[in-house]
């Protein structure tokens, strides 16, 4: 936990294999903790090609029964099953915008929302632009992308950064800003 909070929560991210594993690892995340999700993030990278939509997209019934019985990964039919239809949504939209980045970011407002919290209770779970990217990617095709887990890959990704304004994150960040 220590170490994905110290060096990817928050981080502008522009890479449509990244952010299609960060759509993955957050769906699979509904009703459970981000610290399971991230104890089996290495099976989850071995069980579906890395993240690679276009393998993905192809897996069938048969594969789809071989990641139910593998005990490393979060075994849910629905969620498995939605990371495929997934995959079919993520490579329509990276040909109709030339990559999901640019269609995600321009959603998410196209730069990074910069919080200023002091306490982990004002974070919120959702926000107006979370509410919208979901009712969008939903419209679209995409399963398991409530409004929630939009908000928290949009944490992930870096279209929000929520670091605490006591975090040394925080400071560094402002710090690197200074410089620019």
């Amino acid at each position: 936990m220590q170490q994905y909070h110290d060096t990817e929560w928050g981080v502008p991210l522009h890479d449509d294999r990244k952010l299609f594993e960060f759509l993955v690892l957050d769906a699979m995340q509904a009703g459970l903790s981000w610290w399971i999700v991230l104890k089996k993030r290495a099976a989850f990278h071995q069980a579906f090609d890395h993240f690679d939509a276009r393998k993905i997209a192809r897996y069938d019934r048969k594969k789809i029964q071989t990641l139910l019985k593998n005990t490393e990964i979060i075994r849910n039919r629905l969620k498995i099953e939605s990371t495929v239809s997934n995959a079919h949504v993520f490579l329509k939209m990276q040909n109709e915008f030339g990559s999901f980045d640019r269609y995600i970011w321009d959603l998410a407002g196209g730069k990074t929302q910069r919080n200023r919290w002091k306490t982990m209770k004002q974070i919120p779970a959702r926000t107006g632009v979370s509410d919208r990217m979901s009712k969008e990617l939903k419209q679209r095709g995409f399963r398991f992308v409530g409004s929630t887990i939009c908000y928290a890959f949009m944490q992930a990704a870096g279209m929000v950064d929520d670091h605490l304004i006591d975090c040394f994150r925080y400071q560094q960040k402002r710090k690197d800003k200074a410089r620019a």
